[in-house]
């Protein structure tokens, strides 16, 4: 069997990575891409230092409809097949719906939805079909619970969930293994530990280490998990929302919005 590769977005930081380092480990070759600018080509030299493997690294911006396809165009150049996609790249925020510009909802949509689904289509049109191929979206426990100040990326990620369950069952009988990972809170920044380490009770038993989310994230799509969700305390909470009935969600809601006003 060959060697796998595996291709990362936003792979300079936080959990793209956590992947990439946890891929290295187990003597997976890397493409990693990431925005221009980033630390991308300090992560590649260092995973070259320290394992045994074949890195590539592509500085480009995501939002751009050029790079979809430039993605491929050169892994075809160079003669690689990809065995693996994390559809990674993201842009959060917190914050009142009219206290972004239409500019920064229209990057949202275009690297949260469109990259995602364009990148997945890219890669499974290159796949060795005689060989088993993964693909890991990343989505968000805000894609099930309603949250207020994140509306457009809780949206997003509802729509990487519909996306992933559909597709399961399109390729279910495939080579093709796709999962979903649905995290709660990661501490991927500085701004972002500071914030976790102020909650309290359950809020903060569902935040999670980056490298801990990455390996149980690799462990699952190996096994051919549909969903993957990180985290005693997290999977309690979607449990509890499956049995709670709706009413009473959103009253948790309301109160939760109203603490928020008052912060």
């Amino acid at each position: 069997m060959p060697q796998l590769t595996a291709i990362i977005t936003g792979a300079s930081e936080g959990l793209g990575k956590s992947f990439a380092i946890e891929l290295a480990q187990r003597n997976f070759n890397l493409v990693l891409v990431a925005l221009p600018g980033s630390s991308l080509p300090q992560l590649a030299s260092y995973i070259r230092k320290n394992f045994n493997i074949r890195v590539d690294e592509l500085e480009m911006d995501l939002t751009d409809a050029d790079a979809y396809p430039g993605i491929f165009n050169y892994l075809h150049l160079t003669g690689i097949t990809a065995h693996m996609l994390i559809n990674n790249a993201g842009l959060g925020n917190w914050a009142w719906f009219e206290d972004k510009n239409i500019l920064f909802y229209k990057k949202q949509i275009e690297l949260n939805v469109i990259t995602p689904v364009l990148l997945t289509r890219l890669f499974l049109e290159q796949c060795d079909k005689a060989e088993t191929s993964y693909i890991l979206n990343v989505g968000s426990l805000g894609g099930l619970f309603v949250v207020p100040k994140k509306q457009v990326y809780g949206a997003t990620k509802s729509f990487i969930r519909y996306f992933t369950k559909c597709l399961q069952l399109e390729l279910s009988g495939s080579k093709v293994r796709i999962s979903l990972l649905s995290p709660g809170g990661i501490n991927t920044k500085p701004e972002l530990l500071v914030m976790n380490n102020k909650l309290k009770g359950i809020g903060k038993a569902t935040i999670m280490e980056a490298e801990d989310v990455a390996r149980i994230a690799i462990d699952g799509l190996l096994k051919g998990k549909k969903e993957i969700i990180p985290g005693l305390a997290n999977r309690f909470l979607v449990l509890l929302n499956s049995m709670l009935p709706g009413v009473v969600k959103e009253s948790i809601i309301r109160n939760r919005l109203k603490l928020i006003l008052k912060s």
